[in-house]
């Protein structure tokens, strides 16, 4: 079993910087994919992005350009570099973990609070 945990998220004026880190209780090493969803209220959850054990990834449109994310295999951290922020990236931000042949993530961490405001 993993655990995930994120670090404190927090409020951010728009166009200022936020980095989100996930600790991982185990080896992230082994698991394919780590991703960072999102859910502001009223909305679906939402991925945000996601690294797998290639490195390669994957953003939604709206993050392109202005998130990063990396994953640091030795330390079983994930990282989210989010730039230019924006009031609608105001959400509840999660951390994820997904094994090859899921195919929705296995893990999830507790979630931290993003608000983007002035």
């Amino acid at each position: 079993q993993v655990q995930l945990v994120e670090s404190e998220g927090g409020l951010v004026q728009p166009g200022g910087s936020l980095r989100l880190s996930c600790a991982a209780s185990g080896s992230i090493s082994s698991i394919y994919e780590m991703g960072w969803y999102r859910q502001a209220p009223g909305k679906q959850r939402e991925l945000v992005a996601a690294i797998r054990s290639g490195s390669n990834t994957d953003y939604r449109d709206s993050v392109k350009g202005r998130f990063t994310i990396s994953r640091d295999n030795a330390k079983n951290m994930v990282f989210l570099q989010m730039n230019s922020l924006k009031p609608e990236d105001t959400a509840v931000y999660y951390c994820s973990g997904r094994v090859y042949a899921s195919p929705r993530p296995d893990w999830w961490g507790q979630g931290t609070q993003v608000t983007v405001s002035s």
